[in-house]
């Protein structure tokens, strides 16, 4: 058994912050499937005329990140929280690649919501995971798209193992190491929200993602919420 929790400490300084988390198992991560890839296309779609002309950085679901990362000593500016920077390549006209039924889901469930989502292979992982703020020795770590390994810096916020971060600075970037591949049996998703985001909306989104889990990659799914009054829950092993 394995846990995924959230440390005392980050409900000190983001007392509302919520976790929808998906655990999936028995996934079938290889599915190509024209369905799901029209979908991300219509979602991409849809925020492109909705959200067309505005300021992104000031929208209700971008700009709270943008405070928990000035909170922890990061420029939202250059380093974008995920939801931020998905919005920006569809708004500026870029088209999301297809990468497999997982991250694509969740990119739908993403854009649709206009929530942080993100997924780790969870055979990858040692240990419990655990939302917690870096350490002044955490190892150095690869992240996705990045030419050489680096440590998070101390006081940031980030998701991590027995080994090190496999997510920096909330939902910044994830670990080359832990991603979700085409050979992934089991995986959590995982869906951030701070105010003015509530848990029906998170609930909403987890719905979403478990329908598109169970539809395109077959998976068994179970859906939790984490927060200050139920900050952990464990991992069956499947």
């Amino acid at each position: 058994m394995t846990a995924f929790r959230i440390e005392p400490a980050i409900f000190e300084r983001f007392p509302e912050l919520k976790l929808g988390v998906l655990v999936l198992n028995d996934v079938n991560n290889s599915l190509a499937s024209k369905e799901l890839e029209l979908l991300l296309i219509a979602a991409q779609e849809t925020v492109r005329q909705e959200l067309s002309g505005i300021t992104l950085s000031q929208h209700p679901h971008v700009e709270p990140w943008r405070e928990a990362y000035r909170a922890f000593g990061v420029k939202a500016k250059q380093y974008p929280s995920s939801i931020e920077n998905l919005l920006k390549r569809v708004l500026k006209g870029e088209s999301l690649r297809t990468i497999n039924p997982l991250v694509d889901l969740y990119n739908v469930v993403s854009l649709k919501h206009l929530v942080p989502v993100g997924g780790e292979d969870l055979d990858s992982l040692k240990g419990d995971i655990v939302l917690r703020f870096a350490k002044d020795d955490e190892p150095a770590i690869h992240l996705l798209g990045e030419s050489e390994a680096k440590a998070p810096n101390a006081g940031e916020v980030i998701y991590a193992d027995n080994i090190g971060a496999i997510c920096r600075r909330f939902n910044w970037k994830e670990a080359e190491r832990s991603k979700l591949t085409a050979q992934t049996k089991r995986a959590v998703l995982v869906v951030e929200a701070l105010p003015p985001v509530d848990e029906n909306q998170v609930k909403a989104a987890l719905d979403e993602l478990r329908d598109l889990a169970e539809r395109f990659c077959h998976a068994s799914v179970t859906t939790h919420m984490l927060s200050s009054v139920s900050p952990e829950l464990t991992l069956n092993h499947g």
